[in-house]
């Protein structure tokens, strides 16, 4: 997420000027990045995003520059088996970045909307490249369909010493962040990607924080405290009638063993981010699936579909 924000901003920032965009558009085996990750290359030399864990980028940043110099599309494909410390092969394109889309994907983020990007990285010349595809709009063959997903805003109720590096972390990550001091001032509509943190420490305002937030149906909100205080609220709110329409996580965070407000932070933003990546967070070591799991099914979906339709 932080990726996209940091594009956007780089794209506006060198408006008028040509931009490389590289986009990995398949990934076999392991790799550093699955396909959808980004990287911008900018005439000055200035890149934003990545592609692997630092392996690639050079290579690829000069393979943009020529991009630049001739406007012409180019597919590159790594063999990270044998070259680098992954156990696979990916393929990135490198194009001249429209500044129609840039300009679109700012519109979509700044209006907190979802939306799907399509690079058609092999075929006919004069359709390769990235642009945002229509509501039913259906993808060209040899394309790479991304969902980008309107970023995480999180309402932070309360004050108190872990609310700076909640809302370091929340930045950190691309999120964002809106604090809120009274209970009258909760948005009263909230979006599927919205997240809450009631943290004021203070029973009548957690009590009518929590009273609002539990009927917007939210994927997230966190309530610290003790689990005894989290009872006598949830009692109380349903003695009072209040519909528990959003998921509670009370008490808060993931079991990091966090005692300082920086620790708390990191347990609260770690369970936040595992609830909306619909991940288990379990240890990498435990895991018995692949370490991206469904997400890279998923996200091999669409070219799977275009490539038998090409057959």
């Amino acid at each position: 997420m932080k990726e996209i924000v940091d594009i956007i901003r780089a794209f506006q920032s060198h408006r008028g000027r040509s931009l490389a965009l590289a986009t990995l558009v398949r990934a076999q085996g392991s790799s550093y990045r699955r396909p959808g990750a980004h990287m911008l290359v900018c005439p000055d030399g200035t890149t934003v995003g990545s592609l692997s864990g630092g392996c690639l980028e050079e290579e690829v940043a000069r393979r943009a520059f020529e991009v630049i110099q001739t406007g012409a599309p180019s597919l590159m494909s790594f063999d990270t088996r044998l070259r680098f410390g992954c156990n696979g092969a990916i393929e990135v394109f490198v194009e001249v970045g429209r500044a129609s889309f840039f300009s679109q994907l700012a519109e979509h983020f700044a209006a907190r909307r979802n939306c799907r990007a399509m690079t058609v990285f092999s075929g006919v010349v004069g359709q390769l490249g990235t642009r945002m595809l229509g509501v039913g709009e259906e993808p060209l063959t040899e394309a790479f369909v991304q969902e980008i997903k309107a970023p995480i805003q999180l309402l932070i109720f309360g004050d108190g010493p872990d609310s700076i590096p909640v809302r370091s972390f929340a930045q950190t990550l691309g999120w964002s962040v809106i604090d809120i001091d009274q209970a009258s001032d909760l948005p009263t509509r909230a979006d599927e990607r919205t997240a809450a943190v009631v943290k004021s420490h203070n029973y009548g305002r957690d009590f009518a924080a929590l009273r609002h937030l539990l009927q917007l149906d939210l994927r997230y909100v966190g309530l610290l405290g003790p689990r005894k205080r989290r009872d006598q609220l949830l009692g109380a709110l349903l003695d009072d009638g209040v519909s528990l329409d959003s998921e509670l996580f009370a008490p808060a965070g993931l079991d990091l063993g966090a005692e300082t407000p920086e620790e708390i932070a990191l347990a609260l933003i770690a369970e936040i981010q595992t609830v909306f990546a619909d991940a288990s967070g379990e240890s990498l070591r435990d895991r018995k699936a692949p370490i991206h799991g469904w997400n890279v099914a998923r996200a091999h979906t669409q070219v799977a579909k275009c490539e038998a339709l090409a057959r």
